[in-house]
């Protein structure tokens, strides 16, 4: 149980005098303290109702009840929290994602539980929000802001609005507005974007932000209009411009997407004030998170390109509290505070021997010392898959209402280790008035297929970069409307995926030839899966290894591919209406005229 302070204050003043003792003692730390930047030996850390009542030598607070742990010199840190996370990235339920990360040492998760909300709305995030609820690691809820995220651009599976908005920040737990990613809409005063802002501000709690462009002016009139962060900067000079405007920096290193080499620099070489720098990891596969680490891998990055590491660990604890007003509580290892804390060996390793949270240890000597309560997701949530036909390889064709040999279309081109893409243009051969792959200027048909409204809507495109020379993949995890994509070198093999994922409820699938070669099954809104963390990773790995067999070189494709439907990030995407360019806003034909 959490304890509000005003509860407990008078026990934890008689605990810090030794009238009454503490429940729990770490004994014999070197304290992390991230309010002066000191690492301070010999420290003793007395707990109780699960808040820190005494910080210093601490025997007084003994009693013959008092569990003691002799951490033995080792070093005491605040629990480290991620202020900006998908939890639908990893592939894995709140609760397994929980389990990895607890043995990361993440105490705190600020969740935007924004995919589900696109396939199944206030009900979805309800279910995700609840699940977390029941949990030893503290999940709070951004509510999804944009869904879906451009209006007239894209089917959604669900819409979200105003007043849906004004309710889930009723919810406890709920503690923002999840990023704000139509920062057209807001800076150009769109009703339903200022309604959200306005409600969410209304209420106190802190709207979040995702503002990609590189425009000034467009910048400080979506500040003005009351965003206050980003975890979209990937160069440092951009990171500079947000800060020295008061904007919240979250610096995102996630799986795909590797922000902390550039943008750290206004820390390491143009020695700016880190208060209002945050590190979140935005989306992390599940190989990321079992073999690397979770927000620790993201803090031990910034220490490896030279962050002093009480800072690095500061800016994924305190101020990720003060971010969303909640220093009160967390953040810190103080007297008041909530006992959120985590034990490691080394501070550049990052690596956490022991975890506490709320006064409980939860993991100890590197092992989850707790049982997770299971959650079951209703059966409308896991039947998430409406595709009005059967795919057929026909419907994969691009017509050319043409007499000519050859035609000039647009596609996307993709950007390894980038959600970016740009558009780029390319000369097809036309045969029987059906415009051609090509293979060999690495151009491939790319389909995004509506799954929640049995319309029968499809699109196809072309995309460039992911080198395919055979087969088909596809998959329903399509940012963020999350209808069904496919991509391939063979219309056959895309009919054959669609189905095959259709059949399956959803996930990722790689084929060739008509044969399933890896298969990532994700019932549960076909975002995320029902199985253990280990074995979904066992089967991102043979997933990762298809996509190698069809010809794909680049990092964690199945990510870049993800993403291709998301028509908020520049420049150009696919979603089930067409080729969406993102620089206006609008529908393009995908043969040039």
């Amino acid at each position: 149980m959490r304890y509000p302070l005003h509860q407990v204050n008078r026990h934890l003043a008689k605990v810090a005098q030794g009238e009454e003792k503490a429940e729990l003692v770490l004994q014999n730390g070197t304290l992390v303290n991230v309010i002066t930047g000191e690492l301070q030996k010999n420290i003793d850390v007395a707990i109780s109702k699960g808040r820190i009542a005494y910080v210093g030598e601490a025997d007084h607070t003994i009693g013959s009840e008092t569990k003691v742990l002799d951490v033995g010199g080792k070093y005491i840190a605040p629990g480290l929290m991620d202020g900006h996370m998908h939890v639908e990235s990893t592939m894995l339920t709140v609760t397994e994602f929980a389990r990895i990360a607890l043995l990361k040492g993440t105490t705190s998760i600020f969740m935007d539980p924004h995919e589900i909300a696109n396939v199944y709305g206030v009900e979805g995030v309800k279910q995700m929000h609840e699940e977390g609820q029941q949990l030893p690691m503290r999940v709070f809820t951004t509510f999804p802001s944009c869904v879906p995220a451009t209006e007239g651009l894209e089917d959604a599976g669900a819409t979200l609005e105003v007043e849906d908005i004004k309710e889930g920040l009723t919810w406890e737990n709920v503690v923002g507005l999840g990023e704000v990613m139509n920062f057209p809409g807001v800076v150009t005063g769109d009703n339903k974007m200022l309604g959200e802002l306005q409600e969410t501000m209304k209420v106190s709690k802190t709207v979040t932000g995702h503002f990609p462009a590189e425009n000034n002016k467009m910048l400080q009139a979506y500040m003005a209009s009351g965003v206050t962060s980003c975890h979209e900067t990937v160069t440092r000079e951009q990171g500079l411009e947000k800060l020295r405007l008061g904007m919240y920096v979250m610096i995102r290193e996630g799986s795909a997407w590797q922000d902390v080499k550039e943008v750290i620099k206004i820390v390491t070489e143009d020695r700016v004030a880190t208060e209002h720098i945050l590190l979140v990891t935005d989306d992390v596969y599940p190989q990321t998170l079992v073999e690397k680490g979770h927000i620790n891998h993201v803090v031990r990055r910034a220490i490896e390109e030279g962050v002093d590491p009480v800072t690095a660990i500061k800016m994924a604890s305190l101020n990720v509290a003060r971010y969303f007003n909640m220093s009160d509580d967390f953040g810190s290892i103080s007297p008041s505070k909530c006992a959120d804390l985590i034990v490691l060996d080394d501070l550049e390793q990052m690596e956490p021997s022991d975890v506490v949270v709320n006064g409980e240890v939860v993991v100890a000597d590197k092992q989850l010392a707790v049982t997770l309560p299971n959650y079951t997701y209703t059966e409308q949530i896991k039947q998430s898959i409406h595709v009005k036909n059967k795919l057929v390889p026909d419907d994969f064709n691009v017509k050319a209402d043409t007499t000519a040999n050859q035609v000039v279309i647009n596609g996307i081109k993709v950007i390894e280790n980038s959600a970016r893409t740009e558009k780029m243009e390319a000369v097809l051969k036309v045969k029987d008035q059906l415009v051609m792959a090509d293979l060999s200027q690495d151009v491939v048909k790319l389909a995004c297929i509506d799954r929640h409204h049995q319309s029968g809507d499809i699109s196809v495109s072309f995309a460039n970069g992911f080198q395919l020379k055979r087969g088909a993949v596809a998959s329903t995890v399509a940012h963020d409307s999350h209808n069904l994509l496919v991509m391939g070198a063979d219309e056959a093999d895309m009919a054959f995926a669609a189905n095959a994922l259709i059949d399956l409820g959803g996930g990722m699938v790689v084929v060739e030839n008509g044969e399933v070669l890896a298969q990532v099954p994700m019932p549960i809104a076909g975002l995320m899966s029902d199985a253990n963390a280990h074995e979904v990773v066992a089967q991102v790995k043979d997933l990762e290894t298809a996509w190698k067999q069809l010809g794909c070189p680049i990092h964690a494709p199945f990510m870049t591919f993800s993403l291709i439907a998301l028509p908020v990030i520049p420049e150009i995407r696919i979603s089930n209406r067409g080729l969406v360019d993102v620089t206006t806003f609008s529908l393009i034909d995908v043969i040039k005229k």
